[in-house]
């Protein structure tokens, strides 16, 4: 059975200060899910569902959907901030969605197989999809709790721009996550990986420290964690009174681990991501999948 790419796509862009899901980045216009739909589909993934919001489907549907039509399946679901469990009602005010865990919910009645998650604002680059692919591709379809996530190297995941938010890992020596802690402000400080505290001091950690980029890769069984995970979350007050808080990956993953539910196991690549976390980004974006191009990683035009 193939695996299904997940791609996230709800967000606002608010850091970089519009819908840089359709930003056009490649010579021909490609963004850079076309990217990754372009490697997910050499890596042997079957399907591509797409989490948005439904105020932008058409123009989603116009610009992204029609070009996959004859390359590879492809469904969408939509991230509302009403999609509450019976009994929960969205709290008066509130206009942030619940965050990407949130997210991957609103597709468990499209996906019956192993899945990879993505953001649809990240570039992750050709091994990152081969490695998960192989990943899921390999596990027994009838295999539960035994999860997977592509493990950058902290230091191949920066922005010159501004901080980054990344999940900082722990794993074993069998390469199994220990503990994912999602460190919200990341920067390069001379020769050094720093995050910053809740001390507000700057904390040097390992350049080569395993981090998320949210490319996970999950069974279907992790859709009825989440929803049960879920139920707690909203039962925290501050989590449901606090209008910013969100429902992350990290947070549902380590609550699995943490409870021996489930493994994952990290799959190492030495993959550079690059993304557009802020505007001064795009340029820098521009100019490598050009330099991709031109040294015949990709063909000029994708679809």
């Amino acid at each position: 059975m193939k695996p299904t790419l997940l791609l996230l796509a709800a967000g606002m862009g608010s850091r970089y200060g519009g819908l840089k899901q359709l930003d056009g980045v490649g010579p021909n216009g490609e963004t850079i899910m076309d990217y990754s739909i372009y490697d997910a589909i050499q890596a042997g993934f079957g399907k591509a569902v797409f989490v948005i919001r439904k105020d932008f489907e058409q123009e989603f549907k116009d610009k992204i959907i029609s070009k996959y039509e004859d390359k590879i399946q492809t469904e969408l679901v939509f991230q509302s901030i009403e999609a509450l469990p019976n009994g929960f009602e969205c709290p008066k005010g509130r206009e942030k969605p619940w965050g990407t865990n949130h997210a991957i919910m609103m597709a468990e009645n499209v996906i019956n197989e192993p899945f990879c998650v993505i953001n649809c604002d990240d570039f992750y680059n050709r091994d990152s999809f081969k490695v998960i692919g192989k990943y899921l591709s390999d596990l027994n379809p009838e295999q539960e709790n035994n999860y997977a996530m592509v493990g950058f190297k902290v230091c191949n995941t920066l922005s010159e721009n501004g901080t980054v938010s990344r999940g900082v890992c722990d794993k074993d020596s069998n390469n199994f996550l220990t503990q994912v802690i999602e460190r919200t402000e990341i920067k390069r400080i001379g020769d050094n990986v720093c995050y910053h505290s809740t001390d507000n001091e700057w904390i040097e950690i390992d350049k080569n420290c395993p981090v998320s980029m949210n490319m996970w890769g999950f069974t279907p069984d992790y859709f009825q964690h989440s929803k049960n995970f879920f139920i707690n979350f909203l039962n925290d007050t501050k989590n449901l009174t606090n209008l910013k808080s969100e429902f992350y990956i990290p947070t549902m993953v380590d609550h699995l681990i943490s409870n021996n539910i489930s493994k994952v196991k990290i799959l190492d690549t030495d993959a550079k991501w690059f993304g557009v976390t802020y505007s001064e980004d795009r340029s820098n974006v521009v100019e490598r999948i050009k330099n991709l191009v031109d040294s015949g990683e990709y063909p000029q035009k994708l679809f």
